[in-house]
């Protein structure tokens, strides 16, 4: 697993990889780890209006859930396993998100955790319609303290060519 890249012009000026610095196979383990907090649940939920109680309400999942405790809402786990591969990727040089497959959350995290994450780049390939750019395919993972895995996402991504030197 690495984060260097081959030369410094797979960079952008941000810091992210150009479409042709990024190669199928190649795994990421992304240096930004994160412990996530009550205050993180209660933010997000009350942010998207979600008044779920297992993420919510402690005395609710003391009494009434297997797990005892508030679960952390699994759309910020979502985002905070995306956002934690963003410094080493593609700040500066993702287009746009195309969409997220297969998402999963196999074991579940809890406040005070503290994960960390890795990307695979499943394919890369030219735009068909946009000359400047090309379509990556990552899977994303995010594992708790003891490396269980608590999530996982395919994502396809647009990502910005290198610029053309004249």
């Amino acid at each position: 697993m690495s984060l260097d890249p081959a030369r410094p012009s797979d960079l952008h000026p941000r810091g992210g990889l150009y479409f042709e610095a990024i190669k199928p196979g190649r795994v990421y383990a992304h240096r930004l780890t994160r412990t996530v907090t009550q205050m993180d649940n209660m933010l997000f939920s009350n942010m998207t209006l979600n008044p779920q109680p297992l993420h919510i309400d402690a005395h609710y999942c003391a009494t009434e859930t297997e797990w005892g405790r508030p679960l952390m809402n699994s759309l910020f786990t979502l985002g905070l396993m995306i956002g934690v591969s963003v410094s080493d990727l593609s700040v500066g040089t993702t287009i746009a998100n195309l969409g997220m497959t297969d998402v999963r959350f196999p074991a579940p995290l809890f406040e005070g955790d503290t994960i960390h994450c890795t990307t695979e780049v499943i394919s890369a390939r030219l735009s068909k319609s946009r000359a400047d750019a090309g379509v990556v395919e990552y899977l994303h993972k995010a594992f708790n303290q003891a490396d269980v895995l608590v999530a996982e996402c395919r994502r396809q991504s647009l990502v910005r060519r290198r610029p053309h030197q004249d």
